[in-house]
């Protein structure tokens, strides 16, 4: 039974909605992935608006658990985003 619907945010500062439990848990939405949900093939190591979404304020890759993608579209992304930083588009570490 669900009481009461609210609002939090995630570590990145995306809002997101959850439904309170009476016993004092919570009911998260499963999070989908947007490459399946827009029919992507393949991901470009150029595309650079599109691998920063994924890189947290220190340069380090958001996890699948943390982003909603599923794991082949993960794995897209992580050789995307180091093809990039090979080639200088993207820095190994921010500070």
């Amino acid at each position: 039974m669900i009481i009461s619907k609210s609002r939090g945010t995630d570590k990145r500062g995306k809002k997101r909605e959850f439904s309170k439990r009476p016993e004092g848990g919570f009911i998260f939405r499963k999070k989908v992935c947007r490459f399946c949900k827009d029919n992507t093939e393949s991901l470009d190591y150029k595309d650079m608006k599109r691998l920063e979404r994924f890189l947290t304020d220190r340069g380090k890759i958001f996890s699948s658990r943390l982003s909603g993608n599923c794991a082949r579209h993960q794995r897209m992304l992580s050789e995307a985003i180091k093809r990039a930083r090979f080639m200088s588009l993207l820095p190994y570490v921010k500070v």
